[in-house]
């Protein structure tokens, strides 16, 4: 006679809000596309490139982990730096846990005491996650591990690297150990908050980012004025007796501002080179994601100070939806 085997016990749904914070540039952008399997966040090499929290949504049958992308933590300057910090501490009152970012590759420094100064109040569970660690040898590792573990409580330390991939399906296990039972906030096809229009205004910021120096990264912002979407009629191929049929065409008219005369014509370039070579790059990312042909109209106009004005602010912040 067999005994009777018990059923396995189910697991749980969980979902929770799964907040970033670092400084700027070490990697969160990167590490929340990589979970999320494609890319909700543009990423770039200058610091500060995410103004706003960003929310990436990953659902699996085990749970749904909704991060959140935040601005880097820094000192603010202007009305546009306070409003990034805002998000910040935003996230750190309403996130389920908190994933402590930071770079491998750099030293330790009064940025990275203002970030832990920021956390030492905060009740949250929180990560390290050491990131960049394919950059340097293991006994960095270890001696960073040494250093922070003294710093704050943090109920997991677990070194990755968000571009390769490395150690990011055990991190992603060890989130779901933190998070309530609860039933998916969004659905199952959801992976990100943002509009159509804020998503297309951040690829052409992106592109800008990517090509511009100096100051110009922090003085540039993208705001979409308009967006039309029609169809290319059928047509007959040349050549040939049947028809080409109708395509999806969107056109888009898009504005980037700056702060100054000189900034326009850098932005612009020589004979118009910089900004068709924007344009350009940013027209075949938006065809891909579209999936339909795509007419960009470019601009560029001077709103000095636009960091300290409200309007400004508030029009780029609508767009996100």
């Amino acid at each position: 006679m067999t005994k009777n085997k018990k059923p396995r016990k189910k697991k749980s749904f969980k979902t929770g809000y799964v907040a970033l914070i670092g400084r700027p540039n070490v990697g969160k952008s990167t590490l929340v596309n990589n979970l999320i399997g494609q890319k909700v966040a543009i990423v770039s090499k200058k610091p500060q490139t995410t103004r706003v929290s960003i929310l990436g949504i990953k659902t699996t049958d085990r749970g749904q982990i909704i991060f959140v992308d935040n601005p880097g933590v820094h000192k603010p300057l202007h009305l546009m730096n306070r409003r990034m910090m805002n998000y910040v501490y935003s996230s750190l009152e309403t996130a389920d846990l908190l994933l402590l970012m930071i770079d491998a590759s750099k030293k330790f420094g009064h940025g990275d005491q203002y970030v832990l100064d920021i956390l030492k109040n905060v009740t949250r569970p929180i990560f390290l996650l050491i990131n960049k660690v394919d950059l340097v040898k293991k006994e960095k590792v270890l001696l960073i591990i040494d250093h922070y573990q003294d710093l704050l409580p943090f109920k997991e330390i677990v070194p990755i690297s968000a571009l390769k991939g490395d150690n990011l399906e055990r991190l992603e296990e060890l989130i779901y150990n933190y998070l309530p039972e609860a039933d998916k906030i969004y659905s199952e096809n959801e992976i990100s908050d943002q509009s159509e229009k804020f998503f297309l205004s951040e690829i052409i910021r992106e592109k800008v980012l990517n090509h511009v120096e100096e100051e110009l990264p922090y003085t540039t912002a993208v705001v979409i004025k308009s967006i039309e979407k029609t169809e290319i009629p059928e047509k007959p191929a040349a050549g040939r007796k049947e028809k080409r049929p109708a395509r999806p065409l969107v056109r888009i008219q898009a504005e980037i501002l700056v702060e100054k005369e000189n900034h326009k014509g850098i932005i612009i370039g020589r004979q118009g080179v910089m900004i068709r070579t924007i344009g350009t790059e940013a027209r075949k990312e938006m065809e891909e994601i579209l999936e339909s042909q795509v007419f960009l109209e470019l601009s560029v106009r001077v709103r000095e100070k636009w960091r300290d004005s409200e309007e400004i602010l508030d029009l780029i912040e609508e767009q996100k939806g």
